[in-house]
């Protein structure tokens, strides 16, 4: 079969085949039209990840992230990941927030056509994190762990009978115009005159949790349009033009009945009538009364039997659907805050806001409870339990105090149970063109692995992009960074690692994942993008990752 790349993209002349990794890799049969792989200086370089010496480092490994969506398209992208990199990593793409909709729906048709392609071309691919704080399905979740209806009984609330009182001035508030007690078809009635703004009930208790209902009975002459603020709520729809209430001129009495809350943190409660035309209003009873916020709060034990189930529906899923293919997995992601705990480590993260599994499951049980759950559905759904790794993702883990706080929370996991195989050590690295700045760089960065590998666990790198900063601390850009600076950015790239591989033992080298495979913003890519072709153009940092991975 004939290959051909034109912009960058595979096109199969001769029928449809299934395609693997190597087959990408043919350069004797086709020209390039163009082919960025092969545009000077860098054409003669092979795949990135045949420069690994497999002998030497057999359990080093390395991924690349991209989203699903890009990667089923099977174009540039895709092309670039299969044939450079040993596995793939899609992020949040393949976390619940992206496959759980707030009725617990879970769509898992991306990540089936993308499991089923991986497995046909012989690749692999490691597991988005099982939880994490962000990028879960948090409408379900919300959803799962809501207060719960209850049956309420209505409240009976104030009266005011404006038949009974004397005639004269209104004792109550009057904001603008003017209101009386006076005798109206055979009965006393309060009246408010037009153009009027006046409460027609006041001091009573409310609770803006609480639905009310308010009773009152309404006359005039001509007709007449009014408006009703309820305690701070003036968003009450009654029916006509811009929620105003109508009553036609010279009809019998008529009741006006109105379900509504008060304002948020409103406690004096009372109701308005906004008299907006040239017609008195008269008002013969008002009555108020509501009823109480029909939730209350679901119980620890409701609430730990809810997120259990959510948990075992989840990993189910999810493991049903990967079926055994994928054997790495970020167990939870970036569960560490800043909170300082008695002992000095720092404490996970906590919310009374949103949903933290670690909220329920409690802190000490968080990971052990997971991988319980996600083990046992990986097995019953045909995985080997003998070659599933879990990782524990964090960031930040140059700051010491970060990482012996990380450390610590492992050795509470491990000792409650939790299979913890390794660290997926997300990475947050700048090259400094200020030389001070980058000494202190390179140190932070060689004391990291040295903490990492002391733990004794698998060691993963991820979101490994190197943002390039001038002497100033300011981004400099791809678009207008120097040949030079790329030389520079280049080398870091190389000296990160040749770090991990010095450092972390061969038997501990789980990997190194590429944050962006191409340049974003910033000049982050093993790869270029011409503005003009759109075509990826091998960067210094391709052949930094040739070199530093072949022992250079």
């Amino acid at each position: 079969m004939k290959k051909i790349i034109r912009n960058g993209l595979l096109v199969l002349v001769a029928g449809v085949l299934t395609v693997s990794c190597a087959d990408y890799n043919v350069t004797d049969d086709f020209k390039a039209q163009p082919d960025p792989s092969f545009v000077e200086p860098y054409k003669d370089l092979a795949s990135v990840k045949s420069y690994i010496n497999r002998e030497q480092y057999p359990n080093l490994t390395l991924g690349a992230t991209l989203n699903v969506t890009e990667f089923n398209k099977q174009e540039l992208a895709h092309a670039a990941a299969v044939t450079n990199f040993d596995n793939l990593a899609f992020g949040t793409t393949l976390m619940s927030g992206a496959i759980i909709n707030e009725k617990g729906v879970m769509n898992f048709l991306d990540m089936k056509d993308l499991l089923d392609h991986v497995e046909e071309i012989g690749g692999e691919v490691f597991g988005s994190p099982i939880v994490a704080n962000a990028g879960q399905a948090d409408g379900w979740l919300n959803m799962l762990t809501a207060p719960i209806e209850i049956i309420v009984d209505y409240v009976e609330g104030k009266t005011v009978d404006y038949t009974t009182m004397e005639a004269g001035d209104y004792k109550g508030t009057v904001e603008k115009g003017s209101a009386t007690i006076e005798k109206y078809d055979g009965d006393n009635a309060l009246k408010v005159a037009a153009s009027s703004t006046v409460n027609i009930i006041e001091d009573f208790e409310v609770d803006d949790a609480a639905i009310y209902t308010i009773t009152f009975w309404a006359k005039s002459e001509k007709t007449a349009n009014f408006s009703v603020v309820f305690s701070g709520n003036d968003k009450i729809d009654g029916g006509g033009a811009n929620g105003m209430f109508s009553i036609a001129g010279g009809q019998g009495w008529k009741k006006i009945v109105i379900e509504c809350q008060s304002a948020p943190d409103v406690t004096e409660g009372y109701v308005k009538i906004i008299n907006t035309r040239a017609a008195a209003v008269y008002i013969q009873k008002v009555q108020i009364g509501y009823y109480p916020d029909n939730h209350r709060p679901q119980t620890a034990q409701e609430k730990t039997d809810t997120i259990n189930y959510a948990l075992n529906a989840w990993c189910d899923g999810l493991m049903k659907i990967n079926a055994g293919r994928i054997t790495s997995f970020d167990l939870i992601d970036e569960a560490i805050g800043t909170t300082e705990l008695e002992n000095g480590m720092l404490d996970l993260k906590h919310s009374t806001e949103k949903f933290y599994w670690q909220d329920v499951l409690g802190s000490e049980n968080y990971a052990p409870v997971v991988s319980k759950v996600a083990g046992a559905a990986f097995q019953e759904h045909g995985g080997d339990p003998a070659a599933l790794r879990f990782f524990i993702s964090e960031s930040d883990l140059d700051i010491p105090q970060k990482m012996e706080s990380l450390n610590y929370w492992i050795k509470t996991w491990d000792a409650n149970g939790a299979k913890i195989d390794g660290i997926n050590a997300k990475l947050n690295l700048a090259y400094s063109e200020n030389a001070e700045q980058q000494e202190a760089n390179k140190v932070s960065l060689d004391n990291m692995m040295a903490n990492l590998a002391a733990t004794g666990k698998l060691i993963r790198l991820s979101n490994f992009d190197i943002k390039y900063l001038d002497a100033d601390g300011a981004n400099v850009a791809a678009k207008n960074i120097t040949d030079a600076q790329r030389e520079k950015l280049a080398d870091y790239y190389g000296y990160v690692i040749k770090s991990y591989m010095t450092k972390i033992p061969n038997d501990k080298q789980a990997g190194i994942c590429k944050g962006n495979m191409a340049d974003t913003s910033d000049p982050v890519g093993l790869w270029s993008i011409d503005t003009n072709s759109k075509d990826w153009v091998r960067t210094a940092t391709y052949k930094a990752f040739c070199d530093a991975l072949s022992g250079q």
